[in-house]
């Protein structure tokens, strides 16, 4: 039966690895994180991934496993005080015990730079097997310096079936409850691949069940227990940006099913349609471009009929949005030629405007010939200067813009050829006078 006044997921944290459901891909046989335990050649690690996939889990099994003295600090609750007072510990657990130590933090992202560099010099000297955990990229959220003396796992979400394994060992804990298939799908559905997440629902349910004289679990109760029924959402985490990533590229792919696919399972999981708006519009503006122009303009005004009327009118003008963008032909042409030219303008030391390409409004200004041989294109054939020179005289000319032969962007394309040819026909005429 349940301890005294632990929580269930408590209760039921394996300390055997052979007893860990899910992460085979680490610690399955012959996998990494395994010889590493089976071996006790422990390195310093970071464990990263979503909720509830057994990361604390893992932290104590390891330790269970290596008979190493464990300590967890966490980076919410904590700070350089608590780092120092861990750390003593493990000298005194060394010097008197011959005992190593595991120092786990939890939520490690959350701890600033200064904290993080706390732990190296510990790591190094081996006084101190570091892991910690994170829901965030450690490619953005950890120290490189603390990065580079870690190994990093990631962990991933629980399948169905590894969820299923989740209710039957919680069952066979309390084998007096039964529960059925349609209510199992209900809550393997709810869980969204967090372990945690339907355990704690689970008890919740046990709870109900106990009030109410009860042995069974079916729909009916477990849909008056979830009251909240929007799914595992990351709001700012990874799993936040991956699906950004899926609706940028389904967009970007010409696949409108996918996109709205992933734009509902964001607004579903509780993202902010304004934020989502936002992104639609750099989607429309990076992968669109000047290949259709009304995409950017269908984009913003979805933006502005969401903040106007809100939902639902404004989630199908974020869902039309999405469509007209997926079927609109695609260049990333403009966006290409942003990133090259601030690049290249970058690198460039400083150069003086040419003076014919300067303005002129006083009489000293014409006299120093600003202005001069400046010619007016609307007068010129074509509303085109052939040949003028609008860079600096120290930099040779440099197409940043390449058009693609898609959309609007083929008439481009053809007049900036036409024009091509104007200034060729302009080199020929001085060549031969």
């Amino acid at each position: 039966m349940q301890k005294h006044n632990l929580p269930l997921a408590e209760t039921l944290r394996p300390s055997n690895i052979n007893d860990v459901i899910g992460q085979q891909h680490i610690i399955g046989d012959g996998q990494p994180l395994r010889v590493a335990i089976e071996t006790k050649n422990l390195p310093s690690m970071i464990l990263w991934g979503p909720p509830g996939v057994g990361k604390t889990t893992l932290a104590h099994v390891i330790s269970e496993s290596s008979n190493y003295e464990f300590l967890e600090v966490s980076a919410v609750l904590s700070g350089v005080k608590e780092i120092r007072e861990a750390v003593e510990k493990a000298k005194m657990l060394l010097e008197l015990q011959s005992k190593k130590t595991i120092l786990f933090v939890d939520e490690v992202h959350r701890f600033n730079k200064s904290q993080q560099d706390a732990f190296l010099p510990h790591i190094e000297s081996g006084l101190i097997t570091f892991i910690g955990a994170t829901t965030e990229n450690p490619s953005f959220e950890v120290n490189k310096a603390l990065l580079s003396r870690c190994q990093v796992f990631t962990l991933k979400s629980l399948t169905q079936e590894e969820l299923g394994l989740v209710v039957s060992r919680v069952l066979k804990h309390y084998d007096h409850y039964k529960i059925n298939d349609a209510a199992k799908k209900i809550l393997l559905d709810y869980a969204s691949g967090d372990a945690r997440r339907l355990i704690n629902i689970i008890e919740i349910i046990f709870q109900r069940l106990s009030s109410d004289n009860s042995d069974t679990i079916n729909n009916e109760i477990v849909k008056k227990v979830i009251t909240n029924k929007s799914r595992s959402f990351d709001k700012g985490g990874e799993q936040f940006y991956d699906q950004i990533s899926a609706l940028q590229k389904s967009v970007r792919g010409s696949n409108p099913d996918a996109a709205i696919f992933w734009l509902f399972k964001m607004i579903d999981g509780g993202a902010d349609p304004l934020y989502l708006a936002r992104r639609i519009l750099r989607i429309a503006i990076e992968d669109i471009g000047l290949a259709d122009l009304r995409a950017q303009t269908i984009a913003l005004e979805a933006y502005q009929i969401y903040e106007r009327l809100g939902f639902p009118e404004g989630e199908l003008a974020l869902n039309n949005a999405v469509i007209y963008l997926s079927m609109a032909p695609k260049s990333n042409s403009a966006y290409v030629a942003y990133n090259e030219v601030k690049s290249f303008v970058e690198d460039q030391r400083h150069y003086d405007v040419p003076l014919h390409l300067r303005n002129a409004p006083t009489q000293l200004m014409r006299e120093l010939n600003y202005g001069k041989d400046y010619r007016y294109a609307h007068n010129e054939p074509h509303g085109y200067a052939a040949g003028e020179k609008y860079f600096p005289d120290e930099v040779e000319p440099v197409e940043f813009y390449k058009p693609t032969d898609r959309g609007l962007e083929k008439k481009i394309s053809e007049k900036k050829d036409f024009l091509k040819k104007l200034d060729s026909a302009n080199e020929e005429s001085k060549d031969h006078d």
